[in-house]
């Protein structure tokens, strides 16, 4: 660079480079273009920086050497660089001994700090955040990071360690590769890699070592499906000058780098300086620009800025004070006499850089947003964003509202290892290209639960059924790939080759991986194998035949209530009865007559109401209120009787013909149990003889010895697991039933040898699996829809009604009917109490009760019932006196009643006797009179009321001699 005019004043700055190599030489152009740039836009700046470049030779003596050099004889006021991590970690110690700002855009390891040490890039540890939301939100549970063993790439793994951490992923393994290492040893160090289960590999090396080992893991089989490779922005960041052949090598990779904004300023800078770089190196032909690129033209950028603040004061150097003889060069460093200030200055220095907003916290550029980028093609295609307020994003909005997200759905389509769109699962269990043999039974019935067909044409087998279905799911649901094949257990003729227990012991021998069979084991087997969580509950019923009980009780209508009820109900009918004929003696005439016509009327009335057939109308208010109650009562009663003995004469009469397994035991009847099964030791060990004990091997076999019955070759009674009785009731459920006490089982589930380490997995992947819809829809597909069967499902057991359902409708009753009978005995006596005190004050309780329960028999003849009948009575006399013969009775529409034809003794005492003259007998000389004052002789001579027509025409002669129709009472 030409030296400035005599008006400027130069400032001498290091540039420590590997010049040998583009990428050196690619940041040398943009320095230098940087400060043309800067100059050419503020001429009016007095401090010119002068680039004094020196050559690392890509070696970490050789950046200190160059350093050295700059601080000792050219008493550089700032240096720029150096290239890698590694160089910077003894560079900075230089700086800081000499108070010179060290300024590097390339040193990203986490542990280099150092006062005068300026990272004009981000910290590597700023990346690990989204690095951890990518393994977060596809699932992953165990990664291993892939780093050079060095200060660059060990500065990461702590930050990185802990960010998996936080998000509770697994780190099982680290792989550390020397920075020489050579092919073979990238080769071995894959392999192991390729041994272990994780699959997920999170990359952190500069290009030159992640080419090489990219292109070897493509060699051994590793870009293939089921691997998920990560890489850290120091690789990604170097993407555009990588060579064509390793980036085919890294198909399907996904990586972090930081987020450039497209600005104007960066499309100019990008063409003009595309044309220089050609001009000054014609033979090179990769001219894109990185994020280092871009970061070294805003660093030197950025000391131009601050040494202009600083000005032209103190430029000089200051020796040392040392006293110590026999110094070395490094202890008799001049010290800059500005380095302090040219640090304060490039703190607090902010601009708009081509990398975007430059500014420095702690020494150090801050990057909060990083682009997430699927290597695909030619190079790196952007898949989203990860930012540190917003985490996974689609694209960058300012208006986006969500916090810290892990959604994958917010990246874009991904094409993964093997040309693969369906996401890894990240782990998978190593088999070195061997598959696991999954044994499965051989059987010929009930085959909705394991089904082998076998082609013998091809030789091959084809292995289905409900548990295998359920088996395939849960190895998808695993968060690993395992590849497993089925061997049916069978002789070379295709049959059976022995019991399921026989099955399991084979896992045990090794012959196979794992059992996806249709059972439970035995205790004797467990102890050899290891037992998934089950993925279906299964219990041990006994199963036996229904019978129709034709014989019918004689008496069973009385079966559907209880004899407490039974007697309650018959209480309450007479109690009810009783209350009603109290409530309506004196007012309805239905409840009146001969003692015998009363007691029948009032049972009658009470029984009617049983069937609602009543016919007596109710007169007072308070017998209405009674019976409303009482009806209400009644109809409750004889709707539940009617339905209980409904459902006793509908459902009752299917009895299962064996209730209990002692019942089989001490018959000595012969027992099924399912061929092959673990239910013969369990029927041993409940007490069965084991010539009782018979096998079947299908549904329709098993139902065939059923109806031979026990005497004649086949059984009483079987004993299956659950599953089986839904298949087998979906067959027969009208005819078989479910009895006895259920024997809990171990359930439907895997069987792996002991100490799998697949065991914890497919136990989770069977709670997966099992708590969604998937199982049901499974069970749909096999063993088809819930069948609603009567016989297997009704409980056959009667309950008679007992008092406890029904003792609050009682109490209603007799509440109710206990209040209106109180209502009424106050009322009454309170009405009678002066008319009957008034015969006698000093009689005595039993004639006082005596009198009342007389009065009690007449009728109310002040209740409107009566007074209409004595208005229409009257009525009826005055036309008759007026016609002058009974028989006007007619014309007026009135009935003769004896009160029509008994008259008052004629008020003359000398008249002579006559059948109307009575005397009343002497305990009959009270007369009790009602409410109105009308004389009453309910108690007269009861005679008088069974006068025929010839013993009262006396009277009736007499009826037309009387001219006062006024005169005339009535009496009954």
């Amino acid at each position: 660079m030409a030296m400035a005019q005599t008006t400027t004043i130069p400032v001498n700055v290091g540039l420590i480079l590997d010049m040998d190599t583009m990428v050196g030489k690619k940041w040398l152009s943009c320095i230098s273009m940087a400060l043309s740039d800067f100059y050419a836009s503020n001429g009016h700046y007095r401090t010119r920086l002068v680039l004094n470049p020196r050559d690392s030779k890509n070696d970490v003596v050789g950046a200190a050497s160059a350093a050295l050099d700059l601080l000792k004889n050219v008493q550089v006021k700032a240096i720029i660089g150096p290239s890698t991590s590694m160089q910077a970690d003894f560079v900075i110690e230089l700086g800081h001994k000499a108070q010179v700002p060290i300024i590097s855009f390339s040193a990203t390891s986490p542990p280099l700090s150092s006062p005068y040490f300026i990272r004009a890039t981000h910290n590597d540890s700023s990346q690990v955040k989204a690095i951890s939301a990518i393994v977060q939100a596809f699932g992953w549970k165990e990664v291993v990071p892939i780093y050079v063993d060095n200060e660059f790439g060990e500065g990461i793994i702590p930050f990185l360690t802990d960010a998996l951490q936080e998000i509770y992923v697994i780190v099982p393994n680290r792989s550390t590769i020397p920075a020489s290492a050579t092919d073979d040893q990238l080769v071995a160090e894959l392999k192991k890699l390729r041994t272990m289960k994780t699959r997920v590999f999170i990359v952190h090396m500069l290009s030159t070592l992640g080419s090489r080992l990219f292109i070897k893991a493509k060699e051994l089989g590793m870009m293939t499906e089921g691997y998920v490779w990560i890489i850290s922005d120091a690789l990604i960041n170097e993407l555009h000058s990588i060579n064509s052949s390793v980036i085919d090598s890294m198909q399907g990779a996904i990586g972090v780098k930081s987020n450039v904004p497209r600005t104007k300023k960066l499309e100019d800078f990008t063409i003009r300086w595309k044309r220089q770089f050609l001009l000054d190196n014609p033979t090179m032909f990769n001219t894109e620009l990185g994020v280092f690129e871009l970061g070294a033209y805003d660093a030197a950028t950025a000391l131009a800025i601050a040494v202009e603040k600083v000005g032209d004061n103190n430029l000089g150097f200051q020796k040392a004070n040392r006293s110590i003889k026999n110094s070395t060069n490094l202890e008799t460093f001049e010290v800059s006499s500005n380095g302090p200030m040219l640090l304060q200055a490039l703190q607090n220095t902010k601009f708009r850089g081509l990398n975007g907003d430059f500014y420095l916290v702690e020494r150090q550029l801050q990057s909060s947003v990083f682009q997430i980028i699927n290597v695909i093609g030619d190079g790196g295609q952007g898949i989203g964003f990860w930012t540190a307020e917003n985490g996974i994003v689609r694209e960058l909005d300012i208006r986006n509202k969500n916090k810290n997200s892990i959604s994958k759905a917010n990246l874009g389509s991904i094409i993964w290892p093997g040309n693969r769109t369906c996401p890894p699962k990240g782990w998978e269990i190593p088999t070195n290209g061997k598959k696991l043999r999954i044994g499965v039974p051989v059987k010929s019935g009930f085959l909705k639960f394991v089904v082998v067909k076998r082609n013998p044409g091809t030789n091959t087998t084809n292995v289905t059924g409900y548990c295998i279905d359920i088996f395939n799911t849960v190895m998808e649901a695993l968060p690993y790939t395992v590849p497993y094949e089925y061997v049916p257990f069978a002789t070379d003729d295709g049959k059976s080759a022995g019991t399921y227990n026989d099955l399991v012991y084979q896992v045990y021998l090794g012959k196979y991986d794992a059992v996806a069979g249709d059972t439970t084991i035995t205790a004797s087997r467990s102890q050899y194998v290891d037992f998934t969580i089950p993925f279906a509950e299964s219990e041990v019923s006994m199963v036996v035949p229904f019978k129709d009980n034709e014989s019918k009780n004689a008496w069973v209508f009385l079966k559907p209530l209880t004899w407490e009820l039974w007697v309650t109900s018959f209480c309450s009918f007479v109690f009810i009865g009783f209350v009603i004929w109290v409530l309506e003696h004196r007012l309805n005439q239905d409840f009146r007559g001969p003692p015998s016509h009363q007691i029948g009327t009032m049972f009658w009335f009470s029984f009617s109401t049983m069937v609602f057939a009543h016919k007596e109308k109710m007169v007072g208010n308070l017998s209405r209120f009674v019976v409303i109650i009482w009806v209400f009562v009644v109809l409750i009663l004889s709707q539940s009787y009617t339905a209980s003995l409904a459902s006793m004469l509908t459902v009752q009469h299917l009895q299962p013909t064996v209730t209990d397994v002692n019942e089989l035991i001490n018959k000595g009847a012969y027992v099924g149990y399912q061929e092959g099964s673990f239910f013969l030791g369990l029927l041993k060990q409940m007490g069965f003889h084991e010539n009782k004990l018979k096998p079947f091997s299908s549904a329709e076999e098993c139902h065939e010895l059923f109806s031979k019955g026990s005497g004649n070759g086949g059984f009483a009674a079987v004993f299956l697991e659950t599953p089986w009785i839904k298949l087998f009731f979906s067959k027969y459920c009208s005819k078989y039933t479910m009895v006895g006490p259920t024997y809990k089982t171990a359930g439907l589930g895997f069987v792996f040898p002991k100490g799998s380490p697949l065991v914890p997995d497919v136990s989770r992947a069977v709670l997966h699996v099992t708590e969604g819809d998937k199982i049901i829809e499974l069970e749909r597909k096999w063993l088809g829809q819930e069948t609603s069967c009567a016989g297997s499902t009704t409980s056959l057991s009667f309950n008679s009604l007992g008092l406890e359902s029904f003792w609050g409708l009682f109490l209603i009753v007799g509440v109710t009917s206990g209040l209106a009978l109180a209502i009424f005995m106050i009322t009454f006596i309170h009405e009678h109490w002066d008319t009957i005190r008034c015969c006698d004050p000093n009689s005595s309780i039993w004639k006082t009760l005596v009198m009342f329960a007389r009065a009690f028999d007449q009728k109310d003849l002040s209740s409107h019932i009566f007074l209409r009948r004595e208005v229409r009575d009257r009525s009826c006399r005055i036309g008759m006196d007026r016609l002058g013969s009974p028989e006007a009775s007619t014309l007026t529409n009135c009935s003769p009643t004896p009160s029509m034809f008994t008259l008052h003794a004629s008020s003359n005492s000398n008249a002579p006797p006559s059948p109307l003259n009575f005397s009343p007998r002497p305990e009959q000389s009270c007369v009790f009179f009602g409410n109105q004052g009308t004389p009453s002789h309910e108690f007269g001579d009861p005679n008088s009321l069974e006068q025929t027509t010839q013993e009262i025409s006396p009277a009736i002669e007499l009826t037309s001699q009387i001219t006062d129709t006024d005169s005339v009472m009535s009496y009954h």
